[in-house]
Parts: structure tokens; C-alpha cells; sequence
């Protein structure tokens, strides 16, 4: 653990002060406060799910999900990152800006892993019933509402690297401008 230096004003000459120490748990209290309440709620849901008396199947879901994303998913995406980086000029820039890629396609992949059965057009109409039944939404339109929001988090993620280019470059524009104003400056 680290202590500050403190030097004797810092220290509390006076009879009141109390010494100032940085705080074991590292962060401020509202960090403290929100991470409990989040183990809170994850608690109760957890105790939610297993209460149903279903809890083996829970377990065997949850072994399942996590080794499907260390055995297949992992590599997958790690491989496609990996063309994505090489297939990118090797300019410090360039590599910077593969995050307008990622960021979508993991979006669209996790959608795509939760709601694959209703994507992939499940025949099973449980399914759709019970979709249609709780959004009151039909549910034979994921695939289309999948496309389009895939289609709309790309050219979300394009715009937004549009904008931070061009503010980019008009800071290089300004920074080049008022060096030249400098020099004339000098010059003169």
C-alpha cells in the first residue's frame, strides 16, 4: 500500500487536523457505493435464476457459454482482428481506427449470439409466440431488423471516425497557421 509524502503543513500541525492518507480501497466512495450495488443486483438475479429449481441446467448453460467463447469464439475474433490490423497499412494512424470496426461488429455479433434462434428464422413457434406475446412486435422480421441495425451501428461508428478526422485535421490546419504566423512574426 502507498502512503503520500506529506510534509508538515499536510500532516496537521494544528490539534484538529487529521493526517490525509489515501484510502485503502483506491477510488472514491461513489466507485465503492456503485460496485456494491451491482454485486448486489447480480447477486439477486443470480439467486432469481437458480431459485426456479432449474439450477443444473443453469450451471450446464453457463459452463457451456464460457467454453464456447474460450474454445470457438475467441480464436475467431481474435483471428479476424488480427486480417483486419494486417490488412491496414502499417501507419501508427491507421491501426488507431480499427476500433470504428470493432466496436460495431462485436455489437452485431453479441446481437446476433442472443437473438439466433429469431434470426435465423426458428420454425419453432413457441419462440415467436412468446416474442410476439411479451413486445407485442411481430417476430418473424429479426433477420431485417438485425440487417438494419448492423447496417446502422457501421455507419454510425463511419460517421463518428469521419467527424474525429476532420476535427483532426483542422486542428493540423490551425497548428499549421499559427506556426507560420510565428515565423512571419520572427522574420519581420
Amino acid at each position: 500500500m502507498r502512503e503520500r509524502v506529506m510534509t508538515g503543513r499536510a500532516r496537521g500541525a494544528g490539534a484538529g487536523d487529521a493526517p490525509r492518507r489515501r484510502p485503502r480501497y483506491g477510488e472514491g466512495p461513489l466507485h465503492l457505493l456503485l460496485m456494491l450495488a451491482s454485486f448486489a443486483l447480480a447477486g439477486y438475479a443470480g439467486l432469481r435464476l437458480l431459485a426456479g429449481g432449474q439450477w443444473p441446467l443453469v450451471l450446464v448453460w453457463f459452463a457451456g457459454a464460457a467454453l464456447l467463447h474460450d474454445v470457438v469464439l475467441l480464436p475467431l475474433y481474435a483471428a479476424a482482428d488480427r486480417v483486419l490490423v494486417r490488412c491496414l497499412p502499417a501507419r501508427s494512424g491507421h491501426r488507431a481506427r480499427t476500433g470504428y470496426v470493432r466496436v460495431p461488429a462485436a455489437v452485431s455479433g453479441l446481437l446476433l449470439l442472443v437473438w439466433f434462434p429469431l434470426i435465423a428464422g426458428s420454425t419453432d413457434p413457441a419462440w415467436v409466440a412468446h416474442y410476439e406475446a411479451t413486445t407485442g412486435l411481430p417476430g418473424g422480421e429479426f433477420l431485417a431488423r438485425w440487417l438494419l441495425l448492423t447496417a446502422g451501428l457501421f455507419a454510425l461508428s463511419a460517421l463518428w471516425l469521419l467527424c474525429r478526422t476532420g476535427q483532426q485535421r483542422l486542428r493540423a490546419v490551425s497548428r499549421r497557421r499559427s506556426e507560420t504566423k510565428q515565423r512571419s512574426a520572427v522574420g519581420s
